[in-house]
């Protein structure tokens, strides 16, 4: 049904203001979904969103709330929503923003103060401690009544019932403290999770909202909701760039930390592509523009990590769960302190009322419930900075259980292109400038991948060379080339090739070498004439600097079992997984065979990660546990796909994602067993009578205080610590 509702046509998507707690949120998406012409209804807390299958007013959501300052409105592109409002909310003044709290505070002061002067008995010490209750809990008995009546049993309604029972015994000025300090305590909570949110909302004030662009020869500065697909966009240096494009003119160094987390700056050039958000740093430079606002790379992130806050993880959904029964039961065991000590031991009913009503205030489950959401959002947004893009708290937590991570190898282990590493003269009278400008006059008029290595070393060292006549050339499928130069014809090819050329009689001197080259996994050409060999090349893909070093790293962090997946021949394989230290090399694969190689690593490890392109390796990426994909920056496949995409080429990412998913895990456990564990000792006191209303609330504030805050540390885990 849910699946089925995320196409509905009638999706309609809404901001929310003024959420206290990821309770209130739970409950605010249940009414919704009770309005008469909604279908269904999903909130994201971490966003402060709601999506509504169906139709409803901004009113009719509004009174869905049921608790006083919550505030719905359209939801608006990233690049509308953000700035001016919140400046607007920032710019409120202190005293304006805590009225209610302040106000309450000072009537409680001026209750404790007439309870010194004219004693606890006094009309006017109690209207004033009842004047503080009521300024300070409106928002709180309002929403607790309704809940009573309704029999809803949450925080809110368990503190009303504390604070209506603790007002009947006579308690008025620990009841006063324990509103005012509830009220503290949901402020702090907004507060912790705002601060949370505050990590995804600056990646949308990292494009700018105006660029000038190019039209019918003038220079206008226009706002990026007006500018269109093949719109010139000039970028001067020390701008940041509007709109995801291409290069049409002009080079630059490009600083895309904000996108892909790279710390050094990127040169690019014509037909280069960049994205919105990064620093030019250097050129002038003009842009094709080649997306929309809401469809640039930037605006997917932002969509996708809004997105990925709203995936309840395994353990949220577990506290949800838990929180389910824990209230009534807490209701029932207050009830149980109250009523059976003074039923069957004689006991003061005074007494144990008011140590149940301390029952119920210690049992709000207010740090139970943070404990998970907080964690979740602040370790996303981190991420997203960090240039890692998770979409979703099950992933999240996922990867730190990893036992198996499986590499395609080219392009993720290897730069996946090819390059030049050896050049040895076989012919010593031959001068090797002469014999590489012959190569590279055939190679020009080759289609073959390598030849882009080979003539990419001739540009490199500067060897001046003219192609081949189309007439003089023909190319030797699955062998090689060859051309007619200066008179004579010139080959360059694969050892096979030439050993059919010299009928089986290659010098073996060359045979050696070519086979010591082709053990350390280099794929060997061989350039010379039938009766000459001149030249032997090996080309290579490139090993990736990082590789070794993060196999290393991850090996260090408990993953137990590095594969590298290839479709190479099994020496080539060989000399490469070697290299880079992998555990295991599966050569010569199609598709379909890294697939099975896939299953069999969850059959034995159950859960594994595979890192590739996202596009090539979809099917194996589909069938992990984790799906990575490296570059997703570039490619949407990637990022539409992928469980876990990484914007940059960068595989240093991958251990600090297993590290960042680790203490994630271990926050969110540590939050759980401290919100438990404070409980549990507070409810201890009720044995020797000691607990009171204040311990309570203190206790349930102290703990959910610390909880965020020990949360919200995952905000500031570094990639490189």
């Amino acid at each position: 049904m849910a699946e089925q509702l995320k196409e509905h046509e009638d999706k309609s998507t809404y901001r929310v203001q003024g959420f206290s707690c990821a309770n209130c949120a739970g409950k605010f998406e249940n009414n919704v979904k009770k309005l008469p012409n909604v279908e269904d209804a999903k909130v994201n807390f971490g966003a402060s969103k709601i999506y509504v299958y169906g139709e409803a007013t901004i009113e009719e959501l509004e009174k869905a709330g049921s608790f006083e300052n919550l505030k719905v409105s359209p939801d608006k592109p990233p690049k509308q929503s953000s700035t001016e409002e919140e400046t607007k909310e920032e710019k409120v003044p202190f005293y304006k923003k805590y009225s209610t709290v302040l106000f309450s505070a000072l009537f409680m002061a001026f209750g404790f103060l007439s309870m010194f002067v004219n004693g606890s008995d006094n009309v006017v010490t109690a209207l004033l401690f009842i004047a503080s209750m009521l300024v300070g809990g409106v928002s709180l008995l309002k929403t607790g009544l309704q809940n009573l009546v309704r029999f809803e049993f949450d925080m809110r309604t368990l503190m009303t019932i504390a604070v209506i029972g603790g007002v009947i015994i006579g308690e008025w000025a620990e009841v006063s403290v324990v509103v005012i300090l509830f009220a503290i305590s949901e402020e702090l909570e907004r507060f912790s999770m705002d601060q949370a949110r505050k990590s995804i909302q600056s990646l949308m004030d990292i494009a700018p909202n105006k660029a000038i662009v190019k039209r019918f020869g003038q220079e206008t500065t226009v706002h990026v909701d007006e500018i269109v697909v093949g719109d010139t966009m000039i970028v001067k240096p020390g701008q940041k760039i509007a709109m995801d494009g291409v290069i049409l003119n002009g080079s630059s160094s490009i600083n895309q930390a904000a996108i892909t987390g790279e710390s050094v700056p990127v040169e690019k050039t014509e037909a280069d592509e960049v994205f919105a958000g990064t620093l030019n740093e250097e050129g002038h430079l003009e842009v094709k523009v080649t997306k929309l606002v809401d469809d640039t790379t930037l605006a997917k992130i932002i969509h996708l990590v809004e997105e990925a806050q709203a995936e309840r993880a395994p353990s949220q959904a577990f506290v949800d769960r838990f929180a389910k029964y824990y209230t009534p039961i807490i209701m029932v065991i207050a009830a149980l302190v109250a009523v059976l000590p003074p039923l069957f031991f004689g006991a003061s009913w005074d007494t144990w009322v008011y140590q149940g009503l301390a029952v119920l205030v210690v049992g709000c489950p207010c740090a139970l419930v943070i404990s998970t959401p907080i964690s979740i959002v602040s370790a996303i947004g981190n991420a997203a900075k960090q240039g890692v893009l998770i979409k979703g708290g099950i992933y999240l937590e996922e990867i730190g259980g990893l036992k198996a991570m499986a590499f395609d190898k080219t392009g993720t282990l290897t730069k996946g292109v090819p390059v030049v590493t050896n050049i040895e003269l076989v012919d010593q009278e031959a001068d090797e400038k002469e014999v590489l400008k012959k190569v590279s006059a055939l190679e020009n008029r080759s289609q073959h991948p390598l030849a882009s290595a080979i003539l990419k070393t001739a540009d490199e060292k500067m060897i001046d060379y003219q192609t081949v006549e189309i007439n003089d050339f023909t190319s030797i499928t699955g062998k090689g080339i060859q051309g007619d130069i200066d008179g004579s014809t010139y080959y360059v090819g694969s050892p096979n090739l030439f050993n059919e050329l010299t009928m089986n009689k290659l010098d073996p001197t060359v045979k050696e070498k070519v086979q010591a080259l082709q053990n350390e996994g280099k794929t060997v050409l061989i350039a010379g004439t039938k009766e000459n060999v001149e030249l032997i090349l090996a080309v290579a893909d490139e090993v990736r600097d990082a590789s070794q070093s993060v196999i290393e790293k991850l090996h260090r962090a408990g993953v137990e079992k590095t594969v590298m997946l290839t479709g190479d021949n099994a020496n080539t394989a060989q000399a490469i997984g070697k290299q880079v230290g992998v555990t295991d090399v599966r050569s010569e694969l199609l598709p379909q065979d890294k697939l099975e190689v896939i299953r069999s690593l969850r059959d034995s490890h159950k859960q594994v990660a595979m890192i590739g392109d996202g596009v090539n390796d979809a099917p194996a990426l589909a069938a992990s546990t984790v799906g990575i994909a490296m570059g997703g920056a570039g490619t949407d496949t990637a990022l539409e796909t992928a469980d876990v995409a990484l914007m940059g080429d960068d595989l240093e990412k991958l251990p600090f994602l297993v590290r960042l998913s680790r203490k994630t895990l271990n926050t969110i456990k540590g939050n759980i067993t401290f919100a438990i564990a404070i409980k549990v000792a507070a409810l201890l006191l009720v044995i020797p009578g000691w607990l009171t209303l204040w311990i309570a609330i203190l206790s349930d504030m102290g703990a959910t205080v610390l909880v965020a805050l020990n949360s919200m540390r995952l905000m500031r885990v570094k990639e490189k610590e």
